[in-house]
Formats: C-alpha cells, structure tokens, sequence
C-alpha cells in the first residue's frame, strides 16, 4: 500500500494529465461496449417478438378470409375442418410460414411442419389456450443454444367464438443481430483506437503546454541564489492561477534582488564606515606632533638669513601637506560618524540661505515660495548636505562659460522638496547607479566620500535622495524631507 501511495506520489503533473486523458479514451470506450451489448439483445428480444406476432396476425387475416368465403354455405364443423386442412398448404405458401392446427380438443387437423417439429397439445397446455381467449401464450425454450418460441393463439369465428387453435413456432435467429453488433463493435473499436492515439498525442502536448510555467517555476526555484542576481519568468499562460503563480514568483525574485542589493550595500557602508574610523584615528594620531615639530623648527631657523627662505618653503609645504592629510581624515570621520541627531525645529528654508552665503560665486540662485518651514533637522547637518550639493555642482560647470546653479524649496502636501539644478556637464550613464557608492568618484583628488555622506545623513532624516541627469545639459539633485504634523 505505502508502494502505491509512494508511487502515485512521485507522479508529475503532466505524467497525471496524460494518465487522465488516456484513461478518459479508454473508459469511455469500455463503458459504451458494456452498453451497447445489453442493447443490442434488448432490441433483439423486441424484434423477435414483434415479428412473430406480425406472422401470427397474417395467419389469422388468411385464414378468416377463406373462413368468411365459407361460412356462406353454412357448412358443418366437419366439413370446415376438411377445408382448412386442405387450405392450410395454400396459406402456408403465400405467407412463408410453417404452422400448425388443432382442434378445440387438441387433436391436429394439418401441419406444414416436419412430422418432428409437431407439437402435441398436453391437456394443462390446452387447458391454458382455452382460459386465454383474448390472448394468446407463448412457449420459450433452448434447442442447440437457439431460442424456440412456440405460440399458441384461438381461431375465432365473427361472432368471436373459438373455431380452432393456432401454433406458430418462430425460432429467433441472431445471426444477423450478431453480425450487425460484431461490425460495430470492430468500427467502435477503430474509431477509439484511432481517439486513443490522439488523445495520447493531444495529452502530451496539452500537459507540455500546461505545465511548462510550473516546471519553469520550478526550474527556476531551485536556481535561486543570494549570491546572484535571479531572472524572472517570462512565460504569458492562459490559465489564471499559473499566471498568478508566475507573478508571484516574478514579485518574490524582485523583492529577493532588491533586499539582497539593500543588504549588500548596508554591509559595504558598515564596512567603509569601520575602516574610515580606522584610518582617521590613524592619520590624525601623528599630524598634530608632526605639525608642532614642523612649526618648532621653522622658529629655529628662521632667523637664519642665509637659509630664512629655504626653511620658510619647506616648512610652508609640509604644513600644507599635513593641513591636506587632515582634511583627508576628517573627511574619512565625517562619513563613518551618523550625524547626532538633537530634534532641532529648523526653518529650512532660512538655513539653506544661510549656507549657501559662504559661496560668493554669482551663478548660484535661491528661490523658495515660502519664507518659513520648519522640519526636524539639525543645522550642521543640513549645511554640510548643502555644501557637498553646492561643491558638486560648482565642479561640474567648470568648463560651462555661463554656469548657473539653481537651489529652490517647494512645499509639498507632506513634504518639503529641496532641488539642486545646474547646467555642468551631466553624469554619465554607466556610472549613475553607483553615485551614492562610498569611495566612488571620478575626481583625481577627492575621495569619493561626499554624496555618500549625503545620503546618510539625508536617510537619517527621514528623507530620500534622487536625481535626473542628461549629457552636457546639467543635473537635477532632488532631496525631500518629511514635514512634522
């Protein structure tokens, strides 16, 4: 039992159509044959019946028309009987019919029958003739795997008094019933040969058909990775449910893709912000001794006039050195460190002012259509979201002979939205997904740092970073921040 359950089992779906629909041909065709047959022998019996009983009634018609010619003459039983027995070869000859008649007392008066198919009337049997006057009784029995009938039926007279007894044997031949059942079970079985080979064609490929997105799903189920990047189903079925099944499917590989992204960067930032911490505990450690000892030596010489100038560039440009490995590291603390957040209400719209007054360059623009809006945000914090946009822009105009950068602030129903417009360069195509990556950056001298700083300090608000770029037409920096109820 547990064979068959493990076997049934392990049966595929499109092994389970194709059984189905083989199955579907097979029965139907064994349910007809078991109809048929029963059928065909209920018929038989029928026809058998109705023909004997149509060869007894042309008898009867035969026999009153020579009757009626004679009743004229008023003759005596006798003489009737004498009549009859002479008529019954002419009455069996026109109507092809070998009978038999008896008189009321069961004695035969003719036959046509050989001498060994007569039947002889026993007196129970005549006794049930006579009882039946208005009917007749019909004898069945089996010779040599044939069925016999043998009907017994009265003659009457017009004055509907019986006159003689009729017998009328009737064999019931099959032979051409049989004949006729055994052709069309042959064509029947054909005709469902031929549907069973096609149905079996049919099947195949409606299971293929049917099954292909499941076995798709399926194929593709087993192939999901997290270390990858997984492709979707593109398979359009007619079936609502495995449409459904393949969308799903299709949603739950996008969500999988994005989460894996979303944490595969999580982990780059948390590991950057780990290592920045790292390095600028390192640089600054030794840049203020250096420095002091720099400025200590430059005290010591410099009233050396013979080396004053010598002492002043070498000490100017180690100064300058170590003044630029600072700002390296604190550019590598201030991306490792989340902003300290303190709930400050700040009217946005005066605090962007404010920051762009350390820029003196007259292509920057403000524009707002509100004098006050106040946020949850920190004023360091938005300057140095501020000054990084503003760095950016500034940089990619450099080769535009009429730069213009544009910062406006538009309320929303919910939001405040903050935008950075310039006309520069554009960003190229193949490296727009990677913007906000830490140390990306196609500068020769920065480190990458900036507008990821941005967008973690932007992320940390409650906020969202987006931009649209075209080629040597500028960029569109669009920051939105949530406004309090």
């Amino acid at each position: 039992m547990s064979n068959k359950i493990n076997f049934n089992a392990n049966l595929s779906l499109r092994a389970r159509i194709f059984l189905a629909m083989t199955v579907i041909v097979v029965a139907t065709f064994v349910l007809l044959s078991v109809i048929t047959i029963p059928q065909f022998k209920t018929q038989s019996e029928k026809y058998h019946s109705k023909r004997l009983e149509r060869k007894e009634a042309q008898i009867q018609r035969s026999i009153a028309y020579f009757f009626s010619q004679e009743a004229e003459t008023q003759l005596n039983p006798k003489k009737l009987d004498s009549i009859l027995s002479e008529k019954i070869y002419q009455v069996s000859d026109v109507q092809s019919v070998k009978f038999s008649i008896y008189s009321l007392d069961g004695d035969l008066i003719n036959s046509t029958l050989p001498k060994n198919e007569i039947n002889s009337l026993n007196p129970e049997l005549l006794s049930r003739i006579l009882g039946q006057k208005d009917s007749k009784i019909i004898e069945i029995t089996q010779i040599n795997n044939i069925q016999y009938r043998s009907s017994f039926s009265l003659i009457l007279d017009d004055n509907f008094s019986p006159l003689w007894i009729l017998n009328l044997p009737y064999y019931d031949d099959d032979n051409l019933n049989s004949y006729e059942l055994d052709s069309f079970l042959i064509i029947l079985g054909e005709v469902y040969f031929f549907l069973l080979i096609l149905s079996i064609i049919i099947s195949y490929f409606v299971s293929q058909y049917m099954t292909k997105a499941i076995s798709e799903i399926a194929l593709k189920m087993k192939q999901t990775r997290l270390d990858k990047r997984n492709s979707k189903i593109k398979i359009k079925a007619r079936s609502k449910e495995v449409n459904s099944l393949v969308e799903s499917y299709n949603n739950m590989v996008e969500m999988l893709d994005k989460n894996v992204q979303e944490l595969s960067k999580s982990n780059k930032e948390q590991a950057w912000r780990e290592m920045a911490k790292q390095v600028a505990h390192e640089i600054k450690n030794p840049l203020t001794p250096m420095k002091l000892s720099v400025q200590s030596f430059e005290r010591d010489f410099i009233n050396d006039k013979k080396n004053k100038e010598k002492v002043e560039d070498f000490t100017q440009t180690i100064i300058q050195q170590i003044d630029t490995m600072s700002s390296i590291a604190s550019a590598f603390s201030n991306f490792a460190e989340m902003p300290t957040q303190q709930g400050e209400k700040l009217n946005i719209v005066k605090a962007v002012r404010l920051s762009l007054e350390i820029f003196k360059e007259k292509h920057i623009v403000f524009e707002s259509d509100t004098d006050r809006l106040v946020i949850d945000i920190d004023r360091p914090q938005i300057v140095r979201i501020m000054t990084n946009l503003i760095k950016n822009a500034m940089q990619a105009c450099e080769n535009n002979k009429s730069p213009l950068i544009k910062v406006s602030i538009k309320k929303m129903s919910k939001t405040v939205r903050i935008t950075v417009k310039d006309n520069g360069s554009g960003i190229p195509l193949n490296i727009r997904k990677n913007i906000f990556e830490p140390n990306f950056t196609t500068k020769s001298g920065g480190m990458g740092l900036g507008l990821g700083m941005v967008k973690n300090l932007v992320n940390s608000y409650g906020g969202k970073i987006d931009f649209e770029s075209k080629i040597n037409k500028g960029t569109i920096f669009k920051i939105t921040f949530p406004i309090p109820n």
